[in-house]
């Protein structure tokens, strides 16, 4: 999806936990049906890693989940305990938003697209979304 590239601001409930991200105004969201994306509600978009920038002293404040193949690194907030980002399997080189977690007013338009988390290989190949974390080559040559 083409969509002219922003600064997206967000976070956690508390507030505890800033960043933002460029990234574009109209992105891809994937839902996923794995355990963990599924109890949570999360639904995100991917960008590549260099793309995103956690904001002063939000480090302090965050804690990490994984299980499984230990690849997806869940991070959330150790205060309010949200997910606003997350290291995913299927994007070990990139970062995933929580949509819902961008500030209001720089998302235009969100796409959502499912991920079949439960047949997590098959999914990964059907889906193309290890290209979501690779940065495009319109983005190189700037």
């Amino acid at each position: 999806m083409d969509s002219e590239m922003v600064m997206h601001s967000g976070g956690c409930h508390c507030s505890s936990v800033r960043w933002r991200v460029h990234a574009p105004a109209r992105v891809v969201a994937w839902q996923c049906n794995c355990s963990d994306c599924s109890m949570r509600g999360n639904t995100h978009f991917i960008v590549p890693s260099e793309s995103f920038e956690l904001l002063g002293d939000s480090k302090q404040f965050l804690t990490t989940y994984t299980f499984g193949t230990h690849t997806a690194k869940h991070t959330f907030c150790k205060v309010c305990g949200i997910t606003s980002f997350y290291t995913p399997r299927s994007n070990p080189d990139g970062i995933a938003i929580t949509y819902r977690c961008v500030d209001a007013g720089t998302l235009t338009h969100i796409e959502i697209k499912t991920y079949d988390g439960k047949n997590w290989e098959g999914s990964y190949s059907k889906t193309g979304i290890a290209s979501c974390s690779k940065v495009s080559d319109d983005e190189l040559s700037k």
